[in-house]
């Protein structure tokens, strides 16, 4: 892997991490296109159920590099034929918000399933102080998970959004301490990884699909999909899963966690 971008695996869960921390995780050609490769080869990878994508500190990601913007070497760029590096995977993917996140770094935390972030992290897009467009689907994501008035805000004037702003806009699930911001986000994966996973990557496939239609057609698509997996799978296996959900409700004893 580039040194652009670290990759550590353990116990099925995959952590990412943005390594240009000189230039706050600057995203240039090198960076996405080590990104992008890390997330193909992940995707493939039968030992990896999870995906936390991070940054070096002190940020998550400070937007293009402006030097590589200003040499013509990024623009609108895609990665081979996805949209954004992290287009076409399946896996879940956490995002583990360490810091500032501005503009394309903010597009790649929207495309997160969803985010936690540190008390230290920050929130911007600069795009229009730059003088540049969005291109990895910013004005679809941040208005999903903030509301269009608040993503106009955030847009037309570049302002800053801090952490605790930002949990109570929802752009964010949960803020935690800087220390215990990876931690926190692997035991969500480890959560995440003691599901049927062919269940689940058909749930974040089913919601990935229906925010591309109407909300009647997302209705008719989940029914599609629900009675198609009914037909196909072991009624025997679903029931063993059923108790062993039981069990570990009583073990939880309390608030599901994360929230």
């Amino acid at each position: 892997m580039a040194d652009e971008v670290r990759v550590e695996v353990v116990e099925r869960v995959a952590t990412i991490t943005l390594n240009r921390p000189e230039v706050r995780n600057a995203l240039n050609a090198p960076l996405l296109d080590a990104l992008h490769a890390a997330v193909v080869d992940l995707e493939g990878d039968d030992g990896v159920d999870v995906l936390v994508l991070t940054g070096a500190d002190p940020a998550f990601c400070a937007g293009v590099d402006l030097k590589a913007l200003g040499s013509g070497g990024l623009g609108q760029r895609h990665v081979g034929d996805a949209r954004n590096p992290l287009a076409g995977r399946t896996k879940p993917l956490i995002g583990a918000v360490n810091g500032p996140t501005v503009t394309g770094g903010l597009e790649i935390a929207l495309n997160c399933d969803f985010l936690i972030a540190s008390e230290r992290a920050r929130f911007a897009d600069t795009h229009a102080r730059v003088g540049i467009q969005p291109g990895w689907g910013l004005t679809v994501l941040l208005p999903q998970a903030i509301g269009v008035r608040r993503a106009r805000q955030m847009s037309i004037t570049g302002n800053y959004v801090d952490a605790s702003t930002a949990l109570a806009w929802g752009l964010v699930n949960q803020v935690v301490a800087h220390d215990q911001l990876l931690p926190a986000c692997r035991a969500l994966a480890a959560d995440i990884v003691s599901n049927d996973q062919a269940a689940l990557r058909r749930i974040l496939a089913t919601y990935a699909e229906g925010a591309l239609t109407t909300a009647s057609e997302a209705w008719d698509l989940e029914a599609r999909v629900s009675r198609t997996w009914a037909d196909s799978h072991d009624v025997a296996e679903v029931e063993a899963r059923r108790a062993a959900i039981v069990e570990r409700g009583r073990s939880q004893q309390g608030a599901p966690r994360g929230s």
